[in-house]
């Protein structure tokens, strides 16, 4: 469970991983355990869910980031709980104003290379990934944050995913990998996280924004003209 720490304040802003049987109360339970070390919750994402297990993700601002041994040992008194990953931010996530966000960003690229470039950026910011990596075969179009696997790796991790529909659908999929084909191009875009498990909640988000991108691309390709504030600051 990493811990990073970008502020050194007093009062900690915490995201907690939790494993918890999905029967009534045990989200309740698990809500009492984060009050008890004065926890507050200020928001709760449920970012996978089976048969009988979810695994959720909290939002809780504490006191001071000391309290979050006994934070995590608190959640883990509640029978059949799990912590995941305890993680300290600078500031709340919030998927869906980052969903619309990105979405924004590829709607303002005037060109297929600004969309491109968009795209990767944008989904290494908001899946915090540590590489992004946007590919045709073993050619790399666009890539963000650290080094990526080689073409030739990438290319290959394309393939062996696509050829599972489980992958390709989104449901599963590695930890550190998530992958979402273009279906209008012969595109893929590849990112990966380690130490932070990718979930199901994530990589359907990730297929969507490719959605919007595939239709962006094959839009731009069509009607790439300048916009009207490009054409005058040309004349």
């Amino acid at each position: 469970m990493p811990l990073d720490d970008p502020t050194p304040s007093a009062s900690a802003h915490v995201l907690v991983r939790v494993w918890l049987p999905d029967r009534p109360g045990a989200l309740g339970l698990v809500a009492s355990r984060i009050g008890a070390v004065r926890g507050d919750i200020v928001g709760v994402d449920v970012l996978e869910r089976g048969t009988d297990i979810a695994v959720d993700e909290f939002a809780v601002d504490l006191p001071g980031p000391d309290l979050v041994p006994t934070l995590v040992q608190e959640i883990e008194e509640v029978d059949g709980v799990a912590v995941e990953e305890v993680r300290l931010v600078g500031q709340f996530p919030d998927a869906r104003l980052d969903a619309l966000e990105s979405a924004a960003s590829l709607c303002d690229a005037a060109t297929v290379e600004e969309l491109h470039a968009a795209l990767v950026a944008q989904t290494n910011r908001e899946f915090l990934a540590d590489w992004t990596a946007l590919v045709n075969g073993s050619r790399v179009l666009a890539r963000a944050g650290d080094e990526p696997p080689s073409p030739d790796v990438l290319d290959a991790l394309v393939a062996g995913t696509s050829a599972s529909t489980l992958v390709s659908g989104g449901v599963t999929g590695p930890d550190d990998l998530a992958v979402a084909a273009f279906p209008e191009h012969e595109a893929a875009l590849l990112l990966g996280r380690a130490g932070h498990p990718l979930r199901r909640r994530e990589r359907a988000q990730l297929l969507a924004l490719v959605g919007i991108a595939d239709r962006a691309w094959q839009l731009l390709g069509d009607y790439n003209v300048p916009r009207a504030h490009d054409r005058h600051a040309s004349a």
